[in-house]
C-alpha cells in the first residue's frame, strides 16, 4: 500500500472514529435514562459529596488515562438528568488531575538515564502541579461561591441565545438514526446500551488519536522546537491548536516531555504549551455537548473551559509556583528515583481510594 492509499485509510478511520465517538454519546444518555431511578439515586448518592466527585474524577481518569473520556461521560450523566451541574464540575476538576499521569508515566522511560530523567520528571509533573494547585485555589472557591456554575450558566444560555444550539442538530440528525436502531438491538436494555456506549467511546477516542497522530504529526518535533523556542504566545497557541484537533492532552503534553529529557527543551519553554494543551483538550467535552443539544450539558462543557481558563490567568503570572514545585520535586526524584514511582502510586491511587474509605466508614 502506497502512502497515498496509507492517507486515504487514515482519515476514513478518522471519520468512522468520530462518528463512533458522537453516537457513543447519544447512546450513553439514552441508556442511562432506561436504567431509571435505582441507578440514578445510587450515582447520585456517590458524588453528592464534592470531595468523592473530585475524587472519582482523578481516579477514574488515572486509570483510563484520559479527561476526554471522563468529561465527555459526565456531560451525557448531566444531560440524561442522572447528575447536576453542581456534582459534575468536581468531577471535571479530578479528571484535570488525573490525565496529567500519563506525562510522568512518560518521563519513567528516561529513569535509567539519570541527567534526562532530572529534566525530563519536572518536565511531566509541572502539568500536575498546575492542575492541582488550581484545584486547591477553585475547588473551594465553588463550594462556597459558585462561581464556575454561575459563569458557564451565563455563558451557555448565551450560547443558546446567539443559536449555537442549532450546531447539534445536524449531528443528532446524522446520529439518531443509527441510535435508535442500536437501541431496538439491544431490547432497550438500559445496562447493555450504557456498557456498549462506554466501549465505543474508549474505542473511538483511542482510533480518532492514533488517526490524528498519523497524519499529522510526522514533523511534530519539529515544528515544536521552532515554535516554542518562538516565545510564550507561539508555545501557547501551539498547545492550543495541536490538542485542539487531537482531542487529548496526555498526547501532546507527553510529546515535549522526551524533547525536554533530551535538553532540546527548558521546563520554562515547554510551560505555556501545557496551559495551552490544558485549554485545548476542552474542545472534547464542548463536542460532546453539542451533540446533546442539552442547555445544562454545554454548561459543564464551559465549566471545563473556564476552570482552566481561569487556572492559566493566576498561574501563568505565578508561574515561578508550579515551575519551582515541579523542579524541586525533580531534584528529590533524581536523587532517589523510587521516588517518581511513588508519587504516582500516591496521587493518583493511593490518596484517592484512602479518602474514599475514610469517607465511606465515617
Amino acid at each position: 500500500m502506497n502512502s497515498t492509499n496509507k492517507k486515504i485509510l487514515w482519515v476514513a478511520v478518522l471519520l468512522v472514529s468520530l462518528y463512533a465517538f458522537l453516537l457513543s454519546i447519544t447512546l450513553l444518555g439514552d441508556g442511562l435514562q432506561l436504567l431509571g431511578g435505582g441507578f440514578t439515586s445510587k450515582l447520585i448518592s456517590i458524588t453528592s459529596n464534592p470531595l468523592i466527585g473530585l475524587l472519582v474524577g482523578l481516579f477514574v481518569t488515572a486509570i483510563v488515562q484520559s479527561s476526554s473520556a471522563t468529561t465527555s461521560i459526565t456531560v451525557g450523566l448531566v444531560a440524561s438528568g442522572t447528575l447536576s451541574i453542581t456534582q459534575a464540575i468536581p468531577i471535571i476538576m479530578g479528571a484535570n488531575i488525573g490525565t496529567t499521569v500519563t506525562n510522568v508515566l512518560v518521563s519513567l522511560t528516561h529513569i535509567t538515564r539519570k541527567q534526562e530523567f532530572q529534566r525530563a520528571f519536572p518536565a511531566a509533573v509541572v502539568h500536575d502541579f498546575f492542575n492541582i494547585l488550581t484545584v486547591l485555589v477553585l475547588f473551594p472557591l465553588e463550594l462556597n461561591f459558585h462561581i464556575l456554575r454561575t459563569a458557564s450558566g451565563i455563558m451557555a444560555k448565551a450560547f443558546a441565545g446567539i443559536g449555537g444550539m442549532h450546531i447539534g442538530s445536524p449531528l443528532k440528525f446524522v446520529i439518531d438514526p443509527v441510535g435508535s436502531q442500536v437501541i431496538k438491538l439491544m431490547a432497550n436494555k438500559g445496562w447493555i446500551i450504557v456498557s456498549v456506549a462506554i466501549v465505543v467511546l474508549f474505542v473511538a477516542l483511542k482510533f480518532m488519536v492514533d488517526a490524528i497522530k498519523t497524519l499529522t504529526t510526522r514533523r511534530i518535533e519539529v515544528i515544536m522546537d521552532k515554535y516554542l523556542f518562538g516565545g510564550p504566545a507561539q508555545s501557547f497557541l501551539l498547545g492550543l491548536l495541536l490538542t485542539g484537533t487531537i482531542q487529548s492532552s496526555s498526547v501532546t503534553t507527553s510529546l515535549v516531555v522526551p524533547l525536554v529529557g533530551a535538553g532540546i527543551l527548558t521546563i520554562y519553554k515547554i510551560y505555556p504549551y501545557t496551559l495551552g494543551a490544558n485549554i485545548g483538550t476542552t474542545v472534547t467535552a464542548i463536542l460532546a455537548s453539542l451533540v446533546t443539544g442539552n442547555v445544562l450539558a454545554i454548561q459543564v462543557a464551559f465549566a471545563h473551559t473556564l476552570f482552566n481558563v481561569i487556572g492559566c490567568c493566576i498561574w501563568y503570572p505565578a508561574r515561578i509556583v508550579p515551575i519551582s514545585l515541579a523542579l524541586g520535586l525533580g531534584k528529590f526524584a533524581g536523587k532517589n528515583r523510587a521516588l517518581a514511582i511513588v508519587f504516582i502510586a500516591v496521587t493518583f491511587y493511593l490518596i484517592p481510594i484512602g479518602i474514599f474509605l475514610l469517607t465511606k466508614l465515617k
